[in-house]
């Protein structure tokens, strides 16, 4: 069994408080997680603002694409009827190097954003490049982190093949893949760790599926209810 498998917290705490708010990441923090996943968009004034839906009609009070949306506009809109919509940077400052920050890259144009608010972090706050990942389902957006700034870590997202996830992460330096838990079996663990993948699965939250991803040895578990891995 892989005693060091690290526990992230799924959009902070999903299970207990909204998605990707800052209560929720809060309450993800209290329950000693090694690490936050959320998830990024640019809004239509420029700035990452972490949400997880192209539309906001699902988890808000607005309605329609939330990159045609202001930042102030999105400020005015409440997650379930009482959480704001945070920035990138809300997040970070939150967390404070407490434990580390999987920035997903939701939206189109959201690489160079996050590369600059990473360099940032880490020139002048005193976080290490260590202290995140980037994934994303987007190719391109991978991609441009890869050209922008190397020293970001990179990890690719699959719900379709391990294999074709971990070919992909070779062109683009990334060492580690995030592939659903419904694709993993032990030997495509172990394979992708023997050529030098870290495994990191989602969303695994029932304790059967948690039992079986710590048997097959995954490096981490992304979780609704990180409190129970």
């Amino acid at each position: 069994m892989n005693k060091s498998c690290l526990v992230m917290g799924h959009r902070g705490a999903k299970a207990y408080i909204a998605e990707n708010t800052l209560p929720s990441i809060q309450k993800a923090l209290d329950f000693g997680v090694d690490g936050v996943e959320i998830d990024v968009h640019t809004c239509a004034t420029g700035e990452l603002v972490v949400f997880h839906d192209f539309t906001l009609d699902r988890v808000t009070n607005g309605r329609g694409e939330l990159s045609k949306h202001t930042l102030a506009e999105l400020k005015k809109l409440k997650v379930d009827n009482r959480y704001s919509i945070p920035t990138l940077q809300e997040v970070i400052d939150l967390i404070d190097k407490k434990c580390m920050l999987n920035i997903e890259l939701k939206g189109r144009y959201t690489a160079e954003k996050t590369c600059e608010t990473i360099k940032d972090c880490v020139e002048n706050k005193g976080w290490k490049y260590s202290d995140f990942i980037v994934s994303s389902f987007q190719h391109h957006e991978l991609e441009d982190v890869f050209r922008i700034n190397k020293n970001i870590p990179l990890a690719v997202l699959t719900k379709a093949s391990v294999a074709e996830a971990m070919e992909f992460a070779e062109t683009i330096g990334a060492k580690i893949i995030h592939p659903n838990f419904a694709l993993l079996t032990k030997e495509n663990v172990k394979f992708a760790q023997s050529k030098g993948y870290k495994v990191n699965t989602w969303t695994v939250n029932d304790p059967e599926t948690i039992a079986r991803m710590r048997r097959y040895g995954v490096d981490g578990i992304i979780s609704d209810v990180p409190d129970k891995v």
